[in-house]
This record gives structure tokens, sequence and C-alpha cells, in this order.
């Protein structure tokens, strides 16, 4: 079986129960446990109100991180969050799949960007975030709702903006600006060059 690159005492620690920053991190052949930050959201957002959307992804970050390095000490932990931002207005996920078409309307032939924050807790501190741009094609309401269907409304719920580009959301797009990685929540090179940087990586 390959060896892992990863060097410390202890695999990586993500403060964070989403699957697919797992799969980006194990793709990469580090060693992960994962750990639920317990981190309200939407309260952090509301009491720091002037916040841009880079800086608000990177406090959510934080604050994840510093929230499970707490009650695991020693240990790397690894925070991430992700901010859509369109012309200023920070979307959330949507609540159903009627939130999600009213989302994809106020997208539909705009570009928007993808701030994508990371920050690294207890054994090891950084923070920094990266940003990809998205433009949707100009889709009609006839567009947006078979779309929404052929993607199902968890799917749609689970993602700000109501898409996954991983997924049938693909289809949505004109153009990506920006590493596939970042876009997925997780920049995986600059990740692994602080690791590295570090001395937690082999190569």
């Amino acid at each position: 079986m390959p060896r892992s690159p990863w060097t410390g005492p202890q695999p990586l620690l993500l403060a964070s129960t989403s699957p697919t920053r797992r799969l980006l991190l194990e793709s990469a052949a580090l060693p992960v446990e994962t750990a639920s930050p317990d981190v309200d959201e939407r309260a952090l957002e509301a009491a720091r109100p002037g916040l841009s959307p880079p800086d608000l992804a990177l406090a959510l970050a934080r604050a994840k991180a510093e929230a499970v390095a707490a009650r695991f000490p020693g240990r790397i932990v690894l925070g991430a969050d992700q901010v859509l931002d369109c012309d200023g207005t920070v979307f959330h996920k949507p609540a159903d799949a009627e939130a999600a078409r009213a989302q994809l309307a106020r997208l539909s032939g705009r570009t928007h960007a993808l701030h994508s924050a990371v920050a690294l807790a207890g054994a090891v501190a950084d923070a920094f975030v990266e940003t990809a741009r998205l433009t949707l094609r100009p889709l009609d309401e006839r567009a947006i709702a078979a779309y929404v269907d052929c993607a199902g409304a968890e799917r749609v719920r689970s993602s700000v903006g109501g898409y996954q580009l991983e997924g049938p959301g693909i289809h949505l797009f004109e153009s990506v600006a920006g590493d596939h990685s970042t876009v997925l929540g997780l920049p995986l090179l600059p990740l692994l060059a602080r690791l590295r940087a570090a001395g937690y990586l082999a190569f």
C-alpha cells in the first residue's frame, strides 16, 4: 500500500463534516479525521457586520478551527469556509428548492466570486483565502426549474447558489476562473504549500 506524505504524529483534524473537503484531503493521500466545529455561522456574521466577503470567510474558518483545536490540544486542526459574493451581496445555502431557484435567477448571466478560506490552528497557526470567479449562462425560468428538478432538492440545498460544480451544476456555467479545489471549498495547493513549509509533508 502506498505511503502517505504526511509526517505528523496524528492525522490532520478537519473541523468540518463536509464529505467534499474530506475527499479532497484524502485524494492528496493525507490521513484525515473529522470533528464538528459547532459554530453558529450566522451569529458570527451578524456580530461582525462590517466584514468584507473574503474577511468573513476567513473569520468563519478561524472560528471553526479554533473551536475544534480547543477540544483537541496538540492536534493540527484545519477549518474551512466558503462565501459566495455577487456584487457585494453574500449568499447563504438556500433553505429549499424555491430559494435555490431564486438564487440561481439572481446569478443568471452574471459573474460571482467564491471566497474559500482555510485556517490552521493548534500545532500550526496560519490562515489564507483564495478566490474563484464563476459566470453563469443566462438562464430563463424554465431552464432553472429543469436544473433544480435534475439536481434534486437535497443537492440544491447543500451549497450556496444552489449548485455543485462537480455535479449537474456544471451545466449552468459559461466560464470558471480559478482552481477547481477553490471552487469546491478547500484550496489544496496553497494548503499543501503551508503544510510543507511547516515540515509536515515528506516532499
